[in-house]
């Protein structure tokens, strides 16, 4: 079964048990647009307890039944599906949740939510759509829309500014002047908002292939300010010429990773001063990273992706003409793909670029042939551990990679003559 297929019949169930129950918010929207949605949420007139015992207790989780939401288990293909009874929210004292629910009818329940195009209902049983806050004229005008007032609305959770530039710029739609105006007004209030939250929406943002319209958006909008770490310099203090220029970079920007969407849009924060030495530039790349990392809750893998395309996308530039030593250990690392499409992004193309990707083609053990010498190698040879056998050991691997030691006997004579300098 499809999650389609799944989302259909828990439907006409809920109906055939003579409870109200339509398809909701967000997936009405991209049905409509002819997309397919990516989950799906029915709105009933069934509460919590009554949406159990249809389903069953093995079948349903009662995760956020406080709020009127029982989450009904399909099979392994079909998925799952939020089931919500119905309800208008009492007041949001933190900015995120209700502070009470109240069950109610479709028509409150529409009013309750953030945008007119996620407050439409439809019914795949009778195919019809439901709609009372105006969602389809704004869907066909390509309009983001607050429902109600967008003070009131943004008031109940600041999360729904990310989301309303999200949406704008996912399906390419404008922001409704007064709801624009309002995302304005009160954009510092982001702040409130938990950095979990905020660093899911912006890698939706970043991650989606209108991640520059997002982007600009942002700046536009000056959340991207608020949801900087502390302590980084305002995003007016960079001139709209270079924001140009890296919004320009996001478009080119081909993979849909967030790692290297986040450096190529921020680069000029990571980068630090231009001419700062090369050893202290490392330790802020890393320093800014960790920064964001804490702003956005990134994983840690992220956060060392980004330190690592920062520090080593421009020595991927001019890759042919360096030593293959010094490119090779580069090429087996796990990030270089990211960092190669942000180099792209960031250059236009060079024929260092061209060198690597063409040197990843080749077979793993022509790419990272065996070292000629290992630890225990030089442990045969009375060495004992410490600094200078990892400089043994890293000086052999050097000079096999650019085909100055071709075997295990050379490598050993190199050694040797090593340790009589």
């Amino acid at each position: 079964m499809t999650p389609n297929e799944f989302a259909i019949l828990v439907v006409e169930k809920l109906q055939h048990a003579g409870f109200d129950a339509l398809w909701a918010g967000g997936c009405v929207r991209d049905w409509l647009l002819n997309r397919e949605p990516k989950d799906y949420d029915v709105a009933t007139s069934a509460r919590p307890e009554q949406i159990r015992e249809l389903f069953g207790q093995r079948r349903t989780l009662p995760i956020g039944a406080a709020f009127g939401v029982v989450t009904v288990l399909g099979g392994k293909s079909a998925g799952q599906i939020e089931v919500a009874t119905f309800r208008r929210d009492g007041g949001y004292s933190d900015g995120r949740r209700p502070d009470s629910v109240e069950f109610s009818d479709a028509q409150e329940d529409a009013l309750r939510r953030d945008f007119t195009i996620n407050g439409m209902f439809y019914d795949p049983i009778s195919r019809t759509v439901m709609d009372y806050v105006g969602g389809e004229a704004d869907l066909k005008s390509g309009l983001i829309r607050a429902i109600g007032d967008p003070h009131a609305r943004i008031a109940e959770d600041k999360l729904r500014m990310l989301r309303g530039v999200r949406f704008a710029a996912k399906f390419d739609f404008e922001v409704e002047a007064e709801t624009w105006a309002a995302i304005k007004l009160h954009a510092a209030e982001i702040r409130i908002v938990s950095p979990e939250r905020i660093g899911a929406e912006v890698s939706r943002m970043l991650t989606d292939k209108n991640r520059s319209s997002a982007a600009r958006r942002l700046l536009e909008s000056q959340l991207l300010n608020e949801i900087l770490p502390d302590g980084w310099c305002g995003t007016d203090s960079w001139p709209e010429a270079r924001w140009e220029i890296r919004f320009t970079e996001l478009e080119r920007l081909e993979s849909h990773d967030l790692e290297s969407a986040v450096y190529v849009l921020l680069r000029d924060y990571f980068d630090g001063d231009v001419g700062e030495e090369e050893a202290a530039m490392d330790g802020a790349m890393e320093d800014k990273a960790k920064e964001l990392q804490l702003a956005w809750r990134l994983a840690n893998e992220q956060r060392d992706r980004i330190s690592w395309i920062g520090n080593h996308w421009q020595t991927l530039l001019t890759a042919d003409s360096q030593a293959w030593s010094k490119i090779q250990p580069l090429l087996i690392c796990e990030p270089v793909a990211m960092a190669l499409d942000a180099a792209t992004a960031i250059s236009g193309g060079t024929a260092g670029i061209d060198y690597c990707r063409e040197r990843l083609t080749w077979p793993q053990d022509q790419l990272d042939p065996l070292p000629l010498l290992s630890g225990q190698d030089l442990i045969e040879l009375k060495i004992e551990r410490g600094p200078r056998f990892k400089q043994l050991l890293a000086a052999v691997r050097a000079r096999q990679l650019d085909g100055e030691l071709t075997s295990k006997v050379e490598a050993v004579e190199f050694v040797r003559k090593m340790l009589k300098v």
